[in-house]
């Protein structure tokens, strides 16, 4: 299976004051093009970092981080724009939508700066959200406007999702939903969807498991079989 992403030593420290914190200490993955990804592990494990760095928003202290054989570590500030805005989709815990603008307008705000984007109605629809492009963020749920998210991030056709505690602030109902969308944008389109969670059981879900301990990969799991979001023992 072709590799997406594989990072070589990866480091990342920070300091404060007089401490140095080593969020990252040399790690090694490789993560295939196409798969579902969770990534495991208690906050200060480092797997938020190592998601920053994947998308471009952080850089490695040290180490190598190639996306499709080009090292993002060599990238100046010019690339690594270039790079979240022509092959990265983000979706955090927060929703980050524009309040006056409408659903349909929030997903239009990415198609307007890429190359090849969905349309904006065929966006929402992947989402199950067609019937909700008209509304402001304020006439919707907590759950439907993270599915606008996903939505604004789909638009721009990325090649991989990276997603931040997407079901965080949701309950388990709105969480199987918007987990639903995730999953439906994998296996429709192919994209190399990555979530961070710290809900163990969303794990079910993935081809590929990466848990985090203090700043590196404890190990690596592979669903033979998945569940589907209805099937999650929340």
């Amino acid at each position: 299976m072709t590799s997406l992403f594989k990072t070589e030593k990866l480091k990342k420290s920070y300091v404060t004051g007089e401490t140095e914190i080593h969020a990252l200490k040399d790690v090694t993955a490789d993560i295939p093009s196409g798969e579902l990804v969770v990534m495991l592990g208690p906050s200060g494990s480092g797997k938020s970092t190592f998601l920053n760095i994947l998308g471009g928003l952080d850089e490695p202290t040290s180490g190598k981080v190639f996306f499709k054989g080009n090292n993002l570590a060599n990238f100046n500030n010019h690339e690594l724009t270039y790079y979240r805005r022509e092959h990265v989709g983000f979706v955090f815990q927060a929703y980050n939508l524009v309040p006056s603008l409408t659903a349909l307008e929030n997903v239009a705000l990415v198609t307007e700066i890429s190359p090849q984007p969905m349309d904006p109605l065929q966006a929402l629809e992947i989402v199950g959200l067609k019937n909700r492009a008209n509304h402001f963020p304020s006439q919707m749920s907590g759950g439907e406007q993270q599915r606008v998210a996903i939505a604004r991030a789909l638009a721009k056709r990325p090649e991989v999702l990276l997603c931040d505690e997407p079901t965080g602030a949701l309950d388990s109902e709105t969480g199987i939903v918007v987990l639903d969308a995730l999953m439906k944008v994998n296996e429709a389109f192919g994209t190399t969807t990555i979530i961070i969670t710290h809900n163990a059981a969303i794990a079910a879900l993935a081809h590929r498991v990466i848990h985090f301990v203090d700043g590196n990969i404890h190990h690596v799991h592979i669903n033979e079989t998945r569940k589907t979001p209805q099937q999650i023992d929340w």
